[in-house]
């Protein structure tokens, strides 16, 4: 199996120094997993691989670096690179952290590489006739089990295991290859963008309010102001005088409209 991981230039939070961001050493870790016959391999574009080689330490043996120059769309060279890799797995982080990356890339891949996708995945494994086995996160813990075949795009969660530990003398013996792709021509992307003037936007009523008593809440939907009210507390009443207070008190409050008084 062929693995692809893609790497991008993060920043570190605190410092602004380059570093590796920590869903993408989760993904080779995933992509370590898969068994030893694997071939592994970072894929980064941009102006220069610096920002990336500490994957090198993180469980890659080898990252190819695609020269990219600064503010220039990455996907183009990369789409160019894995259609001549043909991978059988591509694996990508969640979203980026600092860096001038997006977290779409992945998704455009996807569309570019007519290849499916599948988000947020913690665990993968391979299963019987070449298939793998993905482990989805749905969110407050749920998980879903996704068989898939053939070439996919799968995108790390932040609940994947952790990262391996750094290893200085992997590093060292880890190389980064520049490669050379041919130019791709990319057309700007039509933009349906409409210009008008500023315009304030009316003020949104607010509704009945989620606190107060029931006498607050149905005075406020009813549109009456004010406190609620004095009442009587019952105590175990008969039902008819229950009732009958219940019905005096919407008379009060103009829920329920007072009897007209006989004629003499």
């Amino acid at each position: 199996m062929r693995i692809a991981v893609l790497l991008s230039a993060g920043l570190h939070p605190v410092s602004g120094a380059p570093v590796l961001p920590r869903v993408e050493a989760q993904a080779i870790r995933l992509a370590a997993g898969l068994g030893a016959s694997s071939e592994i391999f970072g894929l980064h574009a941009g102006p220069e691989a610096a920002a990336v080689a500490e994957a090198l330490g993180q469980g890659l043996d080898r990252i190819e670096h695609v020269a990219v120059a600064a503010g220039e769309d990455p996907v183009p060279a990369l789409v160019a690179r894995l259609a001549e890799r043909a991978p059988d797995l591509i694996l990508a982080g969640r979203r980026s952290q600092g860096g001038d990356e997006s977290g779409l890339v992945p998704y455009a891949l996807a569309r570019a590489l007519a290849m499916p996708l599948m988000p947020d995945v913690v665990a993968a494994a391979a299963a019987e006739d070449g298939a793998l086995r993905l482990d989805q996160s749905l969110g407050r813990g749920a998980l879903r089990r996704v068989l898939v075949r053939g070439p996919v795009v799968v995108t790390c969660h932040p609940d994947a295991p952790a990262p391996l530990a750094y290893a200085y003398g992997r590093a060292r013996r880890g190389r980064v290859e520049t490669v050379a792709i041919a130019p791709v021509a990319t057309p700007a992307p039509a933009l349906a963008a409409e210009e008008r003037p500023y315009r304030r936007r009316p003020r949104i009523v607010k509704g009945a309010p989620a606190g107060g008593s029931a006498a607050e809440r149905l005075k406020a939907a009813t549109g009456e102001s004010g406190p609620a009210g004095s009442g009587r507390l019952l105590i175990q009443p008969d039902p008819e005088d229950a009732a009958r207070e219940i019905l005096t008190y919407l008379r009060q409050i103009g829920v329920v409209a007072a009897p007209a008084e006989p004629k003499t």
